[in-house]
């Protein structure tokens, strides 16, 4: 066996076995709510018997959180992507309107962030600019867990927030955009070809935490791809070769995303359903004043609770926009 066919198989032998986890966490879920179930059904008989109504309570609570976790189980069969399964690179943009802009970018990733803390999953930050009196310009996570893209893919898209502006002196109400881009972490034996000199490579001084060393050295990496203009970027790895190899990880991410898109784009343009994305075309609106709401325009969606959604409670919309596909 020469040396590429040994490295092939390696590759071949680490995707089974990671299919094979993620079917094992799937029938070990299975069994732990199933058996869930009968104990609670055994709480219910013994409580019939012996006529004890402080029982009652206690079943309706294992209840409601049953129903919880078979939801959850249904909705993950509707995750049938070819990398739902994957984690999630997930890129945070301010849109135009400066300060105001820039806050709600900030209050999307605390959003986010606590939506990924309340479903289990690590999260890292890649990269982060913040803004200059508040809020962020950008940022880029790394969402590690199972099924991380299939979830988080739909959020995808523009959200817009109205509110009493607390940076206007005058009280009036603003209408600011911030635009999340969601991509799944690629293995590294996919069909995307980078060639070297298809690339430029600059590299910079980190800007955010990491003590001395990572200020005084330039470990921060960014990576523009020549032929489509791509630009991505990567600062909070502990030296530059973790940054780099970060980095083309995400570029591989948004190249595939970009070879998808163009393919259904001429897939739309031969059935006449070709729709312009435009900074406009928001996925979902957050209005504070003058009433508090949360809709999500594709699924129709609503809430008022808007407070326990910018806390990171989405699994409403989340699960909606799943069912609507599937």
């Amino acid at each position: 066996m020469n040396q590429p066919d040994f490295w092939t198989d390696l590759e071949r032998s680490q995707k089974v076995n990671q299919e094979m986890k993620a079917l094992k966490n799937k029938v070990e879920s299975w069994k732990k709510t199933k058996a869930r179930i009968e104990d609670a059904e055994v709480l219910i008989e013994l409580g019939q018997e012996m006529e004890d109504e402080s029982v009652v309570q206690e079943v309706q609570k294992e209840i409601s959180q049953l129903e919880k976790e078979v939801e959850r189980m249904r909705l993950a069969t509707l995750l049938k992507g070819q990398y739902d399964s994957h984690n999630a690179i997930i890129s945070l943009h301010a849109g135009a309107g400066g300060t105001e802009a820039m806050d709600w970018a900030g209050m999307l990733l605390r959003m986010y962030t606590r939506w990924c803390e309340n479903n289990g999953y690590e999260v890292k930050t890649l990269d982060l600019l913040p803004g200059e009196e508040a809020g962020i310009k950008s940022a880029t996570l790394h969402v590690i867990g199972e099924n991380a893209y299939g979830y988080l893919k739909a959020e995808k898209g523009v959200h817009r927030l109205v509110r009493i502006s607390p940076f206007d002196a005058s009280g009036r109400r603003h209408t600011s955009f911030a635009s999340l881009d969601v991509m799944p972490e690629l293995e590294d034996d996919n069909d995307i070809e980078i060639r070297p000199e298809e690339l430029k490579i600059d590299t910079f001084r980190s800007s955010g935490a990491g003590g001395q060393h990572v200020n005084k050295t330039e470990s921060a990496v960014r990576i523009t791809h020549l032929p489509t203009g791509i630009v991505v970027s990567c600062q909070n790895e502990r030296s530059q070769i973790q940054n780099r190899e970060t980095a083309m990880k995400m570029l591989k991410a948004k190249l595939l995303e970009l070879k998808e898109r163009e393919t259904q784009e001429k897939l739309n343009e031969m059935k006449g359903e070709l729709k312009k994305i435009e900074w406009g075309s928001q996925i979902r609106s957050y209005v504070f004043h003058p009433y508090n709401m949360v809709k999500d325009h594709r699924t129709n969606v609503e809430t008022g609770n808007i407070q326990a959604v910018m806390d990171g409670d989405l699994d409403m919309f989340i699960h909606a926009y799943l069912q609507m596909q599937g």
